[in-house]
C-alpha cells in the first residue's frame, strides 16, 4: 500500500503546520493560521509589527496570540484603540486651574494655568485686588459690606495697602458697631484698620513697632509668644492673603482709634 508521508511525526512538518498528502509518499507542510514560514519552521505572526496592528497611531498594540492583537489608547487619549481622540485637560473644570486663570493644553497630559490680567497667583489660586478678596471669604466679607455701605473705597485703588480685618462674627456681635454707625464714626473706625503705601507681610510686622493708619492715628505693633498683636490687644489669627494691591491679615477684635 502507498506510504502515508504524514503518518509519523507530522511528516516532519512543524507542530504549528498541517501536513497534507499529495502524491503517494509525498506531502506538503502548510503553516497554520496565525503562523508564517515554510511549514518545516513556522513562526507566530505578530500583527503589531506591521501598520501598528491596525491600531490608531496614538494607541499601543499588544500581541495576544498568533496574528491576534489588542489596541489600547495611550494616556491622554480616549477611544476603542482603533480610533483614539485627544482628551483636552482644559475642557473639564478649567483643567483644575483657578476660575480666574487661563488653562492651556501644552503636551500630552500636561497643561499650564496662568492667572488672568489683574489677578496674581500660581494659576491654581489667583487673587484680585484686596477689595475683591474681602468679599470672597466669609471671614472677611462683613468688613467689605461695611466699607461698601459707607463708600470707603480707598482700597480699590492701586495701593499698596495693608489691611487688618476683624473677623465677620466680631463685626456682627460687637455692640459698639451699632453705636458707631448711629454716630457716623464707623467710616473712621474702618479706615483705622487700613495702612496705605505699604504691603506688610506677617514677617515684616514682626520687625516694626508701629504704623500709621489711613485714619491718621498710629497702630502699635508688638510681637510676643510667636504672635503679632496690634495695640497690645488684637491678635493676628490669619495672615498674608496677598492681592494685586496689598495684603490682608485677619484679627480677633476691632481696633479703636
Amino acid at each position: 500500500s502507498a506510504i502515508d508521508a504524514c503518518e509519523t511525526n507530522n511528516g516532519g512538518c512543524s507542530a504549528k503546520a498541517d501536513c497534507r498528502k499529495t502524491t503517494p509518499g509525498n506531502r506538503v507542510c502548510v503553516c497554520k493560521a496565525g503562523y508564517t514560514g515554510d511549514g518545516i519552521v513556522c513562526i507566530e505572526i505578530n500583527p503589531c509589527l506591521e501598520n501598528n496592528g491596525g491600531c490608531d497611531r496614538n494607541a499601543e498594540c499588544t500581541q495576544i496570540g498568533p496574528n491576534q492583537a489588542t489596541c489600547n489608547c495611550l494616556k491622554g487619549y480616549s477611544g476603542d484603540g482603533k480610533k483614539c481622540t485627544y482628551i483636552s485637560l482644559c475642557s473639564q473644570n478649567n483643567g483644575g486651574c483657578s476660575e480666574f486663570a487661563i488653562c492651556n493644553d501644552t503636551e500630552l497630559t500636561e497643561r499650564t494655568c496662568t492667572c488672568k490680567r489683574n489677578y496674581i497667583g500660581d494659576g491654581f489660586k489667583c487673587r484680585g485686588n484686596i477689595f475683591q478678596e474681602l468679599l470672597r471669604d466669609f471671614k472677611t466679607s462683613r468688613f467689605y459690606f461695611h466699607l461698601e455701605a459707607l463708600s470707603v473705597t480707598d482700597i480699590a485703588g492701586p495701593g499698596p495697602f495693608t489691611l487688618f480685618v476683624p473677623r465677620t462674627e466680631i463685626l456682627n456681635t460687637d455692640p459698639r458697631v451699632k453705636d458707631w454707625l448711629a454716630r457716623g464714626t464707623m467710616a473712621q473706625v474702618l479706615r483705622y484698620h487700613v495702612v496705605a503705601c505699604a504691603s506688610l507681610l506677617y514677617n515684616d510686622l514682626t520687625t516694626i513697632s508701629n504704623v500709621t493708619s489711613l485714619q491718621g492715628d498710629p497702630i502699635q505693633i508688638s510681637y510676643s509668644q510667636n504672635s503679632v498683636y496690634l495695640n497690645n490687644k488684637a491678635k493676628i489669627i490669619s495672615s498674608d492673603v496677598v492681592g494685586t494691591n496689598g495684603v490682608i491679615h485677619i484679627i480677633n477684635q476691632i481696633l479703636v482709634p
